[in-house]
Formats: C-alpha cells, sequence, structure tokens
C-alpha cells in the first residue's frame, strides 16, 4: 500500500495507526516519489508495484496561506492529483483513495453538505484555487470507474481535521492548532485579551485525524461497498467560539475574547451530511474535548520540546 504525503498529519496517522501492520506500507518521502514530476511517479509506480494507493499528499493551510498563495494551491494540488492518480491507472493499479476536502462544496450550499452538491454552485473565494484541484481529483476518479468499473478508484471527503503531526505556525496552520498555539502563548504571557476574526459563530467540523486513519482501514475492509465518494466527518459542528471556549478550558486561559470584524472567516457553516457514513456503518470515536486533551498534550510534549 502507497500513502503517498506520509510526512503529514493525515499521512503519517494512516501509516502508524494500528492496523496498518496488516499491510506492507511505502512511505516515500518526496526526494524518492515527487509528484510533481510525472516521470517520477511512474518510474516509483513501476519499481515498487502497490496494490493500493492512499493519495494525502497536497499542499495545505489555513484562509491566510491560500490567500496568499492562490496559484500554488491550485496548480500543485492539480498537477499531484493528476500524476498519481492516472500513473496508478496506466499501472492497472486497480484500488485507489483519493483523499480530498469539504472546501469542494459551493460556498452557498445549505448544510448539512452531501456529496451530490459538487460543481453545484460558487466556490469559496477564499480558498478556490485548493477546491478547484480537489474537484478535478474527484471527477477524475469518478471518470475513471464509469469507462472501467474493474477500477475502484473512490474518494473520501473528510471534514477539518486536526491531531498528531498538525502545524501550529499560524501562517502555516489550520484553525484548531493555530489556537492551541494563540492560547498557551496568551496564558503564558499573561495575556489578558485574545482576538477571534469575525464574530466567531461561523460553525466547522474538526474530526480527530486518527479517527480519519481508523475509517481508512474500514473502507479497505469494506472496499466494494463504499460509496464513490463519502464524506467522513462528525455530522454535528460548533461555533469558533465554543472552540475558542474549549481550548481556553483545557489550557487553563482565563483571560478575555475580543472579536474583529473586519478580518476575514470564510464559509458561515461546514458541516457534512453523513447519511452515507452512517449507512457504511463507520462512526468517529474521538470526542472534542478528549482530543483537544490530546492534542495540546501532545504540542507541550512534541513541538515544544522540540525547541
Amino acid at each position: 500500500m502507497l500513502i503517498t504525503g506520509s510526512s503529514g498529519m493525515v499521512g503519517r496517522n494512516i501509516a502508524e495507526y494500528n492496523k496498518s501492520k496488516k499491510y506492507k506500507i511505502l512511505t516515500p518521502s518526496s526526494n524518492e516519489l515527487n509528484l510533481l514530476d510525472k516521470l517520477s511517479v511512474d518510474e516509483y509506480l513501476q519499481k515498487n508495484k502497490p496494490d493500493i494507493v492512499i493519495h494525502c499528499a497536497g499542499i495545505v493551510g489555513g484562509i491566510q496561506a491560500n490567500i496568499a498563495n492562490p496559484v500554488k494551491f491550485l496548480v500543485e494540488n492539480t498537477q499531484m492529483g493528476l500524476n498519481i492518480i492516472m500513473g496508478a491507472k496506466e499501472r492497472g493499479i486497480k484500488k485507489f483513495i483519493n483523499l480530498s476536502s469539504s472546501c469542494m462544496y459551493p460556498r452557498e450550499a445549505i448544510n448539512p453538505l452531501g456529496e451530490e452538491l459538487i460543481l453545484k454552485g460558487e466556490l469559496e473565494p477564499t480558498n478556490e484555487g485548493y477546491a478547484l484541484a480537489k474537484i478535478t481529483s474527484t471527477r477524475l476518479c469518478e471518470y475513471i470507474n464509469r469507462e472501467d468499473n474493474s477500477y475502484a478508484y473512490k474518494t473520501v471527503i473528510p471534514c477539518n481535521l486536526y491531531g498528531k503531526y498538525d502545524k501550529f505556525e499560524p501562517k502555516h496552520s489550520h484553525m484548531l492548532p493555530a489556537v492551541i498555539k494563540k492560547i498557551h502563548d496568551a496564558k503564558e504571557s499573561s495575556q489578558q485579551s485574545i482576538d477571534i476574526w469575525g464574530d466567531g459563530e461561523a460553525r466547522r467540523e474538526f474530526m480527530y485525524a486518527e479517527d480519519l486513519a481508523d475509517f481508512i482501514y474500514y473502507a479497505l475492509e469494506n472496499f466494494e461497498n463504499m460509496p464513490q465518494n463519502i464524506n467522513v466527518g462528525l455530522g454535528h459542528d460548533y461555533t469558533i467560539n465554543e472552540y475558542y471556549k474549549a481550548i481556553a478550558e483545557e489550557i487553563g486561559y482565563k483571560g478575555e475574547f475580543i472579536h474583529d470584524l473586519t478580518k476575514p472567516v470564510g464559509m458561515k457553516q461546514k458541516r457534512i451530511d453523513d447519511t452515507k457514513l452512517k449507512e457504511f456503518g463507520w462512526r468517529y470515536k474521538t470526542s472534542l474535548k478528549d482530543g483537544i486533551e490530546k492534542i495540546y498534550n501532545y504540542y507541550l510534549q512534541e513541538v515544544l520540546n522540540d525547541k
């Protein structure tokens, strides 16, 4: 089983999950497998001959990174997807799990977001380039299946994720780890207040990354029954304010929150429809409270201790 992006949060959680022992897992570095170079991809697949590819690699980041680098987010994510998907097909690899994103859904779509909503409306401008790249890979997997159904190329659409191996620097991180660092730093420096972008009422769904790894192995064990495109998440969400409050409680921060209404906030809500997920027979395992406790401990022990 080849896992692309095995040094990133999702890839590492999949590679290290306890069920990974049932598989021989390939976790090449970007030097061994350059996904932006079709020749490198073709040579690697020819030499190593995986039976299954799980495509996790990608250029990822929060609102700030997406706004600053739209060309990179569109071009590099599209190239990686096309190279690995077509490379796998051309080498006769029959099983492929494409990791996509709920960013693919239209910004004005009514929540919860069902899998059938892809390309049914305009995308969120702050991450449109990333979303277009993910839509391309998702559709390509659908087309390959349609042309020859012996190729089971399927797409997993996770909600927002957080967990071990996440990035905590604000310029590169997603919301949850960025907030953990922000509140931790505020507590350490006795800062009396913290700013929240917008009014804090936007709603988001965050799942612990190890739960996604659990889903991937469940999917591999039940691959024939897995839908072509499937949302994976909690099926419920929280406001940004609620995330700040839960993290402040875990860290023990007692200051106040001030809303900066001049800042962009992205979509008002982004909650996946988990109907297909329930029918497929899988459910998440980690509560928000337990997840925040785990990731804060990871931040203290692994991230701060490394500095």
